[in-house]
């Protein structure tokens, strides 16, 4: 090692915490600004929680006692004010709805949801690569042209129809139609609701894993296709360079220059998407969320939408919009991290 390569390591770190520390500093305008606006639309909206709870028969005096309790006589900005005291010490208060600390209801939900982002994401990327890959690739030759524009069909099949369809269909198909076979998996919940708490750990495990399966491939299957269409650009647009001319020019065969030459420069805009994906995953939970019962942030945010419940709703989207943030940065960082050229003091 010369005796410039400590200094040059210090300075490259020194950098990277730089970078990374002025993506967080940017962070914060964007968690303000989004519970700031939750927090204005609420306002607008008609009703309070308390309507939520109360009837006819309600006697005025413990209306009076639920407004005085949530604080729903002060003034907005009194209000305001508060949530952002609370925020910035990480505390969220009570959830009118269920009246628990809220930070306990999103540590109960938020895993599933996570672990249901996990298997997508396995399954969204693998596949999608594979299949812009393959598209790419057959592309122009003679007699398998054709599965590649059925491989695109399908893609923009999968990409146009409407998220419930889908749902529908995988319901239907493993559930219903191959009832009593060995493929038939469970349409809803994430644990047998009877069974469950009489198996062994190793069943339970198992049980766990067959309720995910079919949630984690709806997702999976429905992202996959955005991505294969994206990466079967990105390679047939790398495969034209001259570097992969000259590779052919070498003798090597076509799959190794496509997936050793190619690929690898082509998944460079992907590894951006792999960040950016993130909110599109949980945003996209609370539609498969409600379809398959799944017990996740995506249920807790229509319930607590419903019941106007506003610690509820404004710590849901503090948690998601630090997630956008997050796969943000995500973002940027594998970037550098795959392309050298990208300076990190940038």
């Amino acid at each position: 090692m010369g005796p410039g390569a400590g200094g040059t390591s210090l300075a490259v770190n020194a950098a990277f915490f730089k970078y990374i520390a002025k993506k967080v500093l940017l962070m914060l305008p964007l968690l303000w600004g989004v519970v700031t606006l939750i927090f204005v639309l609420l306002e607008l909206s008609p009703g309070t929680a308390v309507d939520k709870f109360i009837t006819e028969d309600t006697s005025p005096e413990v209306r009076a006692m639920l407004v005085a309790k949530w604080h729903l006589d002060d003034p907005a900005y009194l209000r305001y004010l508060g949530m952002l005291r609370n925020l910035a010490v990480a505390d969220f208060g009570v959830s009118m709805q269920r009246d628990k600390p809220v930070f306990e209801i999103i540590r109960e939900f938020l895993p599933n949801t996570i672990l249901l982002s996990f298997v997508t994401m396995a399954v969204q990327y693998p596949l999608g690569i594979t299949l812009g890959t393959a598209q790419a690739w057959l592309q122009g030759r003679k007699n398998v042209d054709v599965l590649d524009t059925g491989i695109s069909l399908a893609s923009l099949t999968m990409y146009s129809m409407p998220g419930f369809v889908l749902a529908l269909l995988l319901q239907y198909t493993f559930a219903y139609a191959l009832k009593g076979t060995m493929f038939e998996l469970p349409s809803s919940a994430m644990v047998d609701p009877v069974m469950y708490e009489y198996m062994g750990s190793t069943d339970q495990w198992i049980d766990r894993a067959k309720h995910l399966i079919l949630p984690g491939l709806f997702m999976g299957v429905a992202h996959s296709a955005g991505i294969a269409r994206y990466m079967r650009s990105a390679v047939l647009e790398v495969i034209r360079q001259d570097y992969i001319r000259t590779a052919r020019a070498k003798g090597l065969s076509e799959w190794r220059v496509v997936l050793v030459h190619g690929l690898r420069n082509a998944l460079l805009p992907v590894i951006t998407l792999f960040g950016l994906s993130l909110p599109g995953v949980f945003a996209g939970s609370v539609l498969v969320e409600r379809i398959f019962a799944w017990p996740g942030m995506g249920r807790c945010i229509v319930d607590a939408i419903f019941a106007q419940d506003t610690p509820l709703i404004i710590a849901c989207f503090f948690v998601y919009a630090c997630i956008v943030a997050a796969g943000s940065l995500l973002a940027d960082l594998s970037y550098a991290f795959a392309d050298p050229r990208i300076r990190y003091d940038a």
